[in-house]
């Protein structure tokens, strides 16, 4: 099984032939063109959860261009966040023989019988942005945000917003869950519990919790039912920024002020989230960086070429306040 912490004790390293296989959904119109000095361009064949976030579009262009300045042939293939389309597309590509196959599994089980078909075929499979539960022979290396410590990030910060907006009392949170069986809502859920139950296990409580399926229009739907069953939520802990932006318009159609009436806590850092920051409706933000295509074409070329790689390479990710919105938001790339 595919826990994030034991990537921390895992061995080391797993060589290109001893490797397994991923994903993907084929596009017909490859990316990338064949490097110099006559070598074959490495194939990389890569399938997408969907494009369900703006931090999911951001991940998409990040890989799309990282390919193309690495020079590797990329069969890309958006998985529409359903898990048959992803299986069909990684047996496609080891039908096709690429070098390499990427994925971002849009949930965590379920994987085993594809990803032992493409170890019979000797072709090496990376993880990116989310865990699975196989057998870890099954796969090279996760190169990703650990959601567990996002979710314990989130709890900690919002320490923070509590004590600056003074606030006194029970804490009742409405928790907007993503997609139900995905490592990062299962993980962030389980960080911010570890807290709680630790440190504010009796003013702290989640009165609400459900899946928003990251997507904004589910944020909406969502926090309008927790309203309408649970007046009195003061805190929203939201796993992405967009269904925080949904919850929003949801607040505020109920005639509440977000980031006042309810504080509000987010994961990702994209752009429209710092915007909502910086206009006082997010108190703050859990980065997790979207922009791991440079990081996983270097992954990429290391498993072709039969190196060691690490079995867990994590991303560098911040936290924001209100009070640094403003100044972060023009460097925002997504």
């Amino acid at each position: 099984m595919l826990n994030r912490r034991n990537f921390i004790a895992a061995a080391v390293g797993v060589a290109a032939a001893g490797g397994l296989t991923a994903c993907a959904k084929k596009d017909d119109s490859p990316s990338g063109s064949s490097g110099g000095g006559g070598d074959k361009a490495i194939t990389l064949g890569f399938s997408q959860v969907g494009s369900e976030s703006g931090w999911r579009s951001a991940n998409t262009e990040s890989v799309k261009s990282a390919a193309k300045e690495a020079g590797y042939k990329l069969q890309f293939s958006d998985a529409q966040q359903k898990q048959e389309n992803q299986i069909s597309a990684i047996r496609s590509f080891i039908a096709q023989k690429v070098d390499v196959i990427a994925f971002s599994p849009v949930v965590v089980t379920g994987w085993d019988a594809v990803l032992k078909e493409a170890k019979a075929a000797k072709i090496p499979v990376v993880l990116t942005d989310r865990s699975v539960e196989s057998d870890e022979s099954l796969f090279v290396t996760l190169v990703g945000s650990d959601f567990t410590d996002e979710g314990r990030r989130a709890a900690k910060i919002l320490e923070k917003v509590l004590e600056k907006a003074g606030h006194k009392g029970k804490v009742k949170i409405a928790q907007l869950e993503g997609t139900t069986g995905a490592a990062p809502a299962i993980e962030r859920a389980k960080g911010f519990k570890e807290v709680m139950d630790a440190e504010h296990k009796d003013d702290w409580e989640i009165v609400a919790s459900q899946t928003g399926d990251f997507t904004r229009a589910g944020g909406k739907q969502v926090m309008a039912a927790f309203l309408q069953s649970n007046p009195d939520i003061n805190v929203l802990y939201a796993h992405n920024d967009d269904m925080g932006l949904g919850a929003i318009q949801a607040i505020e159609a109920a005639g509440k002020k977000p980031g006042k009436d309810i504080l509000i806590v987010t994961v990702d850092g994209v752009k429209d989230g710092f915007i909502a920051m910086s206009e006082g409706k997010i108190n703050a933000i859990v980065e997790c960086n979207p922009l791991l295509g440079p990081q996983l074409m270097e992954v990429v070329k290391k498993v072709h070429d039969g190196e060691k790689v690490e079995r867990w390479i994590k991303t560098k990710e911040s936290d924001f306040m209100q009070d640094q919105a403003k100044d972060a938001l023009p460097t925002r790339k997504y």
